[in-house]
């Protein structure tokens, strides 16, 4: 079943809700539809029919379960974000499979999120990627990059390799490092003595370096290259 609102305002955030459960995607969409700057432009089922409505509504966000019929949220992410990167999609999820979780980032996800996150947080996630941000919690992100580091980094490159592979200077490499803990911008500022507008711009300019789509490839990347102790 699929429900479209009409557009609230021109700026309004455009947020595709793709979940199995009907009660659920209603439940997202009474509490996003409080906000005046979100519009939820319609629901999707199954993965399947969340890429469909993707190329249907051109959405900005995609709320994505990871866990749906006919195509799970996994591949819908992938499929969707080859297709269409400029759409962000945030996994929404119960975190009761990591290895999901993994490849959901992998597959191009820009974010995660867990579903008992509340209300507010919420709204801002879905305003943080519509602006192409990539938002993370931070006690999940540094979970999951604990369980990420313990099972599956390779090991440490060999000194200065790293800063060779991309041209990355100590600074962004120290970044680097710190997005790879799940550390959060202001974290990353208040650990350098920088402000945060200057850590967003480094983040900008590793991404460019290293070729990756946002902050969570870069952590990933940072975790398997062994450089986040």
């Amino acid at each position: 079943m699929t429900r479209q609102t009409a557009a609230k305002t021109p700026t309004a955030v455009r947020v595709l809700l793709a979940d199995d459960q009907q009660l659920l995607r209603e439940g997202l969409r009474t509490l996003l539809e409080l906000h005046e700057d979100i519009q939820v432009v319609g629901e999707a089922g199954d993965g399947l029919q969340a890429e469909m409505q993707v190329e249907q509504l051109q959405p900005q966000v995609v709320l994505m379960d990871l866990r749906m019929p006919r195509r799970d949220g996994v591949e819908a992410t992938r499929r969707i974000t080859s297709r269409w990167p400029q759409v962000q999609v945030l996994v929404l999820t119960t975190y009761d499979d990591d290895e999901l979780v993994f490849r959901s980032i992998e597959a191009g996800a820009s974010g995660y999120l867990l579903k008992d996150v509340g209300a507010d947080a919420l709204a801002e996630a879905v305003r943080a990627a519509g602006r192409g941000e990539s938002p993370l919690q931070p006690s999940v992100a540094r979970k999951v990059l604990r369980q990420l580091r313990a099972g599956k980094a390779p090991a440490p490159p060999r000194a200065g390799e790293a800063i060779e592979d991309c041209s990355l200077s100590v600074r962004e490499l120290d970044i680097l490092r710190l997005l790879g803990t799940g550390a959060t911008n202001k974290e990353i500022a208040e650990r350098l003595a920088l402000t945060e507008g200057t850590v967003k711009n480094y983040i900008s300019t590793i991404l460019s370096k290293t070729g990756l789509h946002d902050r969570t490839q870069a952590a990933l990347y940072a975790v398997r290259r062994g450089l986040a102790s």
